[in-house]
C-alpha cells in the first residue's frame, strides 16, 4: 500500500525545488522572484485565463493518461505525439465527411480518433512483442513520419481546404461539435472536460477493480513472475500499447470538436511530449495526473504575464523543466526512505516475534 509520503512528498518537493532554482535564475537576471511568482498567480484571475487554463489542462490530461497507460506496463510510449496527430487528422477528415445526428456524430468521431490512435501504435506494439524492438526507437521514428502524413492528407490535392493563407481539413458539421459550458465573462469551458472525468474514473476502475488491471500492473512489475502466474506478458504489452494509442487519439478532440472544428497544418504540437511530464508528476494516478495537467496548464497560461514586469516568459519553461527533473529524483529518494522504514519495521517485528531463548542468546 502506498503511503501518503510516497504519494504526496515527491511532487511537493519537486515543485519547491523548481521554484527555488527558478528564483536563483530570476535573481541572476536581476528580477524579484516574489514579484514574478505573484504576477503569475494574479494572472489566473484576469479575464478568461482560469477557464483557458482548465481547457488546456483537459488536453494535457488526455495526454498524461495516454502516457500513464504505457508506464503501467513499463512501456515508454514516446509516440503519443505522433499517435494523437495522426488520429486528429483522420478524425477531422472522417468527421467532416459524415452526416449523422448530433450525439451519434460526436461518438463516431471519437471512435474514429481512438481507433486511429491505436492503429498508429500497432506497428511499435507488434515489433516490441515479436522482435523485442524498443518502443522508444520505433515510436520516435513514427513521430517523424506523421509530419509527412498530415501534410499529405491536408494538401489541396487530397482533403485540404484553403482558407486565406492557411490550409486545413473541411469543417466538421455542427452535429459533430461538443458544446461548451458557458461561464459568462469567465469564458466557455470545453464540454470535453466531462469526457476527461469519465475517462479518469474508468482508468482508475480498470487498474484497481478488474482482473485485467491487476494483470497489467503485475506484468509491468515483473513479466517473468506474471508469466509464471499464467499471465501472457506479450499479450499485456500489446494491449497496453494499443490502449495508450487509443487514449492518445483523444488528445486533440477538445480543441477539434469544441473550438476549431478543422485540423490545420498550424495546429498546436507537442501535447504528447507534455503528457510525459504530466504523467511523471502525477505518478500515473488519475487524480495526480489531473493536478499535474492543471499545474502545467497554469504555468503555460500565466507565463505571458511575466513580460509585463520585464521578466522573460522562459522562466515558466525553466520551472517546468526543473519540475520534471526534480520529481524523478524526489520519487527515488522517498521510495528509498519508505523501503528503509519498511525494512526497519519488519526487523522490529521479527525480533519481537522470536522465542525468548533466542532473544536472550540461548538455544531454541
Amino acid at each position: 500500500m502506498i503511503s501518503w509520503r510516497t504519494a504526496l512528498l515527491p511532487p511537493v518537493l519537486a515543485i519547491v525545488v523548481a521554484m527555488a532554482l527558478s528564483s536563483v535564475a530570476l535573481l541572476i537576471s536581476g528580477a524579484d522572484p516574489l514579484e514574478a511568482f505573484t504576477t503569475m498567480g494574479a494572472q489566473l484571475f484576469e479575464g478568461t485565463t482560469a477557464v483557458d487554463t482548465v481547457n488546456l489542462a483537459v488536453v494535457y490530461y488526455f495526454a498524461g493518461l495516454a502516457v500513464a497507460v504505457g508506464f503501467q506496463m513499463n512501456l515508454f510510449n514516446i509516440g503519443v505525439e505522433g499517435q494523437y496527430r495522426f488520429a486528429a487528422v483522420i478524425a477531422a477528415i472522417v468527421g467532416a465527411a459524415m452526416e449523422l445526428p448530433p450525439v451519434l456524430h460526436v461518438l463516431a468521431i471519437l471512435a474514429v480518433a481512438m481507433l486511429s490512435g491505436a492503429a498508429y501504435a500497432l506497428l511499435p506494439a507488434i515489433l516490441k512483442v515479436t522482435r523485442g524492438v524498443s518502443e522508444v526507437i520505433t515510436t520516435i521514428m513514427l513521430n517523424s513520419i506523421v509530419f509527412g502524413i498530415v501534410a499529405y492528407l491536408i494538401s489541396a490535392d487530397q482533403f485540404g481546404v484553403l482558407r486565406g493563407n492557411n490550409i486545413s481539413t473541411a469543417e466538421i458539421p455542427e452535429t459533430g461539435w461538443i458544446p461548451g459550458i458557458p461561464l459568462g465573462a469567465a469564458g466557455t469551458m470545453f464540454g470535453s472536460v466531462l469526457i476527461a472525468v469519465a475517462l479518469g474514473v474508468g482508468y482508475w476502475f480498470l487498474l484497481n477493480r478488474t482482473r485485467f488491471g491487476f494483470e497489467l500492473q503485475a506484468s509491468g512489475e515483473s513479466p517473468t513472475a506474471a508469466t509464471a502466474g499464467g499471465v501472457s506478458a506479450k499479450r499485456m504489452t500489446m494491449t497496453a500499447m494499443l490502449l495508450s494509442g487509443a487514449v492518445a487519439g483523444l488528445i486533440a478532440m477538445p480543441e477539434l470538436l469544441g473550438r476549431d472544428h478543422v485540423y490545420a497544418m498550424t495546429a498546436t504540437q507537442g501535447y504528447g511530449f507534455t503528457g510525459i511530464a504530466v504523467a511523471l508528476l502525477g505518478r500515473n494516478h488519475p487524480v495526480g495526473v489531473a493536478f499535474g495537467a492543471l499545474l502545467w496548464a497554469f504555468l503555460d497560461k500565466s507565463a505571458v504575464s511575466l513580460e509585463t514586469i520585464g521578466v522573460p516568459r522562459e522562466i515558466a519553461t525553466i520551472i517546468q523543466g526543473t519540475i520534471v527533473l526534480s520529481v524523478v529524483v524526489a520519487y527515488e529518494i522517498v521510495k528509498r526512505a519508505e523501503l528503509a522504514a519498511e525494512q526497519r519495521r519488519v526487523g522490529r517485528q521479527t525480533r519481537n516475534g522470536m522465542p525468548a531463548s533466542v532473544s536472550q542468546g540461548g538455544a531454541v
